[in-house]
């Protein structure tokens, strides 16, 4: 992507000053890589251009690491300026802290992305939930507003013009039993493909996720196993949203967002949801693919 730059940075070891551009041989004879860093565009606030710069550390893997493990760097509410309240720190992964009222009821609640738009990307974290816990993993998000009758304008939810990889506890949450064939269970394209199989741990467990999004093709991953695949942009991806709550008849809006997923650049935010309910992220990285 245009807005990707890459570049490395300098460091100290025991001391020993490396340079850029090569791999220093400690006493020991053992050879030390190079800290990688990637800078990445950002847009501070709702409607604001990807104008400001933040760095992040690149891993032996290659994927970008957009979440440090201390703090939100990156990190945002959907259609805010800053992270809400009942995101906190907890021993190095992203909490949500709920009271269990229902999805993004409270005023210091709401959704959060990481607000630099990816385009083809492998995405990479692990979660778990609270027992009885919702969440959901969004990408190619964008940030919609609409106006009203009396001219006020308002943020529309994230879901409308994202896809959504359920996260859920299966064995204690009702969502486990509602929708079709079980596509309301966790790493589920919500409320469209069932994730199968179904291998998610139970609550109070690390489950990992994966989420790949190349030229149109998206597998959703969970616990190492593939459970969804599906073809955006495609009469089948037509078809999956007309059998769905965001049908054109139930749900306009939200029909074309989807149908046009990503806008003209086909990109969006990765996103992470305030459903009401205690839940863990941690380890996030993005592999970009473009």
């Amino acid at each position: 992507m245009k807005r990707l730059i890459y570049s490395l940075s300098c460091f100290m070891i025991a001391g020993t000053f490396i340079a850029c551009g090569g791999a220093k041989k400690t006493d020991g004879g053992n050879t030390e890589a190079e800290t990688k860093e990637v800078s990445l565009s950002y847009s501070p606030s709702l409607k604001a251009e990807e104008t400001d710069s933040l760095k992040f550390q690149v891993d032996k893997d290659g994927y970008i690491v957009i979440f440090n493990g201390k703090d939100f760097t990156g990190w945002r509410g959907y259609g805010k300026d800053k992270v809400p309240g009942k995101w906190t720190i907890d021993e190095g992964a992203i909490k949500f802290s709920g009271t269990g009222g229902g999805e993004a009821q409270e005023a210091d609640g709401g959704d959060i992305i990481f607000a630099h738009k990816f385009k083809n990307f492998a995405l990479s974290l692990e979660w778990k939930v609270a027992k009885g816990s919702n969440s959901g993993i969004f990408y190619l998000a964008q940030e919609v507003t609409s106006t009203d009758k009396d001219g006020n304008e308002r943020t529309e939810p994230i879901y409308i013009s994202s896809p959504e990889y359920q996260v859920l506890d299966n064995e204690n949450h009702v969502d486990a039993l509602a929708g079709v064939d079980g596509n309301r269970k966790s790493a589920s394209l919500y409320d469209m493909i069932p994730a199968k199989p179904q291998n998610s741990k139970p609550f109070g467990e690390w489950n990992t996720a994966e989420i790949i999004v190349s030229k149109g093709t998206v597998f959703h991953k969970q616990n190492g196993e593939t459970v969804v695949e599906y073809h955006l942009w495609t009469p089948q991806w037509t078809e999956l949203l007309q059998k769905s709550k965001f049908s054109e008849e139930k749900w306009p809006l939200a029909f074309e967002l989807l149908n046009n997923l990503g806008g003209p650049n086909r990109e969006g935010y990765i996103g992470l949801q305030d459903h009401g309910d205690d839940v863990w992220f941690r380890n996030i990285r993005v592999k970009v693919m473009d």
